[in-house]
């Protein structure tokens, strides 16, 4: 008997990272509306390119064998999956996905702010990784939703899909944009809103954002996550 669980156990312990379970499935919603200039554009998809090369994000990633995509979105119609879904199957696999988000062409400018539509977007993209444990929209923006889509008229399509959805709220020209995120955006078990002040503080908003996303992940690994700073 004692061989049998030794043969086992060697099995396992040979088996390659790629055949590993998804445990998370994260669409990855970046706000392109006409309110973010050139600069601020730059600063969230290079921000938000670092954060996922932050160890602790970077390692979690990996062990949770991740699928992650990038959405960029806008006003009413102006929506885009910039990049489709990618797998954390290892840490050059993670650099790379970083890589083409900082890289990533912005495919509009001076359109509204359609958050209704993007959550939409977002919530069809879980239709391709079914078998992903956990299923995350993380959406930052700058301003409230002011065209198309209500992002309240589809909270029955999220909660039935088992999906959470965590904002970051870049309160530059908006200072209780927090609290409409918190009314109006988030939904799900553990939901949050993270908030930056301005673009400025988007880089570390976000590298905080994407610890406390991954960190029920790296406990539900046996992990402990350090201090958030």
């Amino acid at each position: 008997m004692w061989i049998f669980r030794i043969l086992v156990l060697a099995l396992f312990t040979q088996v390659p990272i790629s055949a590993r379970a998804c445990d998370l499935a994260l669409v990855l919603a970046v706000d392109v509306s006409g309110s973010v200039d050139v600069e601020e554009y730059r600063t969230q998809m290079e921000g938000l390119a670092t954060a996922l090369q932050d160890g602790v994000v970077a390692e979690a990633l990996v062990r949770a064998q991740a699928q992650v995509t990038l959405i960029q979105w806008s006003g009413s119609g102006r929506q885009d999956v910039t990049l489709g879904w990618r797998r954390a199957v290892d840490f050059s696999a993670l650099n790379q996905l970083a890589a083409d988000i900082a890289a990533a062409p912005r495919p509009w400018r001076n359109y509204a702010t359609g958050i209704g539509e993007a959550l939409q977007l977002s919530l069809d993209q879980f239709q391709q990784v079914p078998n992903c444990r956990r299923r995350v929209i993380d959406v930052s923006g700058d301003g409230p939703s002011n065209e198309g889509l209500e992002p309240t008229a589809i909270r029955s399509a999220i909660r039935a899909a088992g999906v959470t959805v965590n904002a970051l709220a870049i309160e530059e020209s908006e200072p209780d944009l927090t609290a409409y995120f918190f009314e109006h955006v988030i939904h799900g078990p553990g939901a949050f809103v993270q908030t930056a002040a301005g673009f400025d503080d988007y880089p570390q908003a976000i590298r905080k954002k994407l610890l406390r996303e991954v960190a029920q992940q790296n406990a539900d690994l046996g992990n402990i996550v350090p201090a958030i700073h």
